[in-house]
């Protein structure tokens, strides 16, 4: 099992008001807080956000190492919703033209983008 993933960011703010949204909408509680570092925890996983001093260059998803992570979503009215209010806070909607079989006709997702280049996909898990 997972037990926590970390990922530095250039800008701990942006990351907190971007992706704490975010956690929160999946069910995610904040965990842990200190000067440089929040993180949110579901379950015993959680997930670390850190502006580090040996940050060294921006993220890129299509360089080797983190593409994006998918999160399950209950049914495709909360990838609607998410979707819909991601703009809101700091996400962009990929592939609107494809939205939300992005993945193929079988696959109900919404592929979201920050400003910082990071990717998330929330995919449904159940049709309704």
């Amino acid at each position: 099992m997972l037990h926590h993933v970390e990922i530095w960011v250039p800008d701990l703010n942006r990351a907190v008001a971007t992706w704490g949204w975010l956690l929160e909408e999946l069910g995610y509680q904040p965990f842990q807080r200190w000067s440089d570092g929040h993180s949110w925890g579901l379950g015993p996983t959680y997930l670390v956000f850190e502006q580090s001093p040996a940050l060294t260059g921006g993220h890129d998803r299509l360089r080797a190492g983190l593409n994006h992570l998918a999160f399950r979503v209950p049914d495709q009215a909360t990838v609607d919703n998410l979707a819909a209010n991601a703009q809101d806070h700091g996400w962009t909607l990929m592939f609107p033209d494809r939205h939300p079989h992005a993945g193929g006709e079988q696959h109900y997702a919404a592929y979201l983008e920050n400003d910082d280049g990071f990717e998330i996909e929330l995919v449904a898990d159940a049709p309704t």
